[in-house]
C-alpha cells in the first residue's frame, strides 16, 4: 500500500501498520530524505518488535505502483488560530495533484483521504482521480467517536472497550454525535450521565482537534494515524466492519451528492453499503445543520 505525506500523520500509519506486519508500505513525500529517513527508522525497528513488514520512501510515485491502498495524508497542517476552511485552496492543488500522480500508478486502488479539511479533500479526490465513490472516502468519523469514546470512558470511569459511539457529520465543529445510540457496557449513556455533562463532552468531541493544536502547535497525529490503519484493515483484510467514515451520499440520509460521515460497511470494494442509523428529531437537524456547513466550504473548491 501507499501513503502520500511523510509527516507525522502519513509516518505515524506507516508504523502502524508495520507493526501489523500484513503488509509493505510505500510511503511519499516530496521533501528529499524525510520519507527515506522515516522509513528506515520504521524498518530498524522492526527486528525489536519482531515484524517482517517492509517500509520503502521515496520521494516518487514508480514505486507505489499496484498498490491496493492509497492514503492521502499531504497537505498544509492546521496552525493555531487556522479554521479548516483556510485550508481549502491550498490542500485542493496538493490534494489533486498527489492523487492524480498515485492513481496512474494504482488505476485499482482504493483511496482514503485523510487531509483536510477532510470532506471538500474528498470531493477533490474522487474527482482527480475519477473513481467511483465507493473506492474514494475519508477518515473522519472512527477517529471523532474515539475522542467521544474516551471522554464517555473517563467520565463514567468505565473500560474503553465497553464504551460504544457514533459520531456523523462533517469532520470539525460540526460533528453530529449521536447521543441516542452511545452506550456503555449495553447501558444508555443518558442513564448514567447527566445532560449537562453529556452537552459538555458533545462539544468537547466537537472541538477535540482544535484543543490538540492548541496544546501541540499543530494538528494531532497519533489517533489519526491509528484510525486510518483500522480502515486499511478493514480493505485489505475484507473485514466488513461497520465504521463511521467520509463517504459520497446520494440520497441517504437525505443528503444529496456530497461527502459526509455516515457509517458504512468497509471491505475489500472500499465502501460496501452505507448503513442507516435512526436519529432523533434533534440529531437529523444536527445533521441536516452539517451537511449544509459541509456544502459551504465545498463551494470554496475550484473544481
Amino acid at each position: 500500500m501507499t501513503i502520500v505525506g511523510a509527516g507525522n500523520v502519513g509516518a505515524t500509519c506507516a508504523e502502524v501498520l508495520a507493526r501489523r506486519d500484513y503488509c509493505d508500505v510505500v510511503l511519499v513525500d516530496i521533501k528529499e530524505g524525510l520519507p527515506q529517513g522515516k522509513a528506515l527508522d520504521i524498518n530498524q525497528m522492526g527486528p525489536i518488535l519482531g515484524y517482517e513488514a517492509n517500509i520503502l520512501g521515496t520521494n516518487g510515485y514508480d514505486e507505489t505502483a499496484g498498490s491496493d491502498v492509497v492514503v492521502i495524508t499531504a497537505g498544509l497542517p492546521r496552525q493555531p488560530g487556522m479554521s479548516r476552511d483556510d485550508l481549502v485552496t491550498t490542500n485542493e492543488k496538493i490534494v489533486g495533484s498527489v492523487t492524480e500522480q498515485a492513481v496512474a500508478k494504482s488505476p485499482d486502488a482504493v483511496v482514503i483521504v485523510v487531509s483536510n479539511p477532510l470532506d471538500a479533500m474528498c470531493h477533490v479526490a474522487k474527482t482527480a482521480s475519477g473513481f467511483p465513490k465507493q473506492r474514494v472516502f475519508g477518515q473522519a468519523g472512527i477517529l471523532d467517536t474515539a475522542r467521544f469514546r474516551t471522554f464517555i470512558a473517563w467520565e463514567t470511569r468505565s473500560s474503553i472497550k465497553d464504551v460504544h459511539a457514533l459520531v456523523l457529520g462533517g469532520h470539525g465543529d460540526q460533528m453530529v454525535p449521536v447521543v441516542s445510540a452511545t452506550t456503555v457496557g449495553g447501558v444508555p449513556l443518558t442513564k448514567l450521565v447527566a445532560q449537562n455533562r453529556i452537552r459538555q463532552m458533545v462539544e468537547r468531541t466537537a472541538k477535540g482537534g482544535g484543543e490538540v493544536v492548541e496544546l501541540l502547535g499543530t494538528s494531532a497525529w497519533y489517533a489519526p494515524a491509528a484510525a486510518t490503519a483500522q480502515m486499511v484493515d478493514a480493505v485489505v483484510l475484507d473485514e466488513k466492519r461497520v465504521l463511521p467514515c467520509t463517504a459520497y451520499l446520494e440520497g441517504e440520509y437525505g443528503i444529496e451528492e456530497l461527502y459526509m460521515g455516515v457509517p458504512v460497511k468497509l471491505g475489500a470494494g472500499g465502501v460496501e453499503e452505507i448503513v442507516q442509523v435512526d436519529l432523533t428529531d434533534d440529531e437529523r437537524a444536527a445533521l441536516d445543520a452539517s451537511a449544509a456547513a459541509v456544502r459551504d466550504v465545498v463551494r470554496l473548491l475550484g473544481s
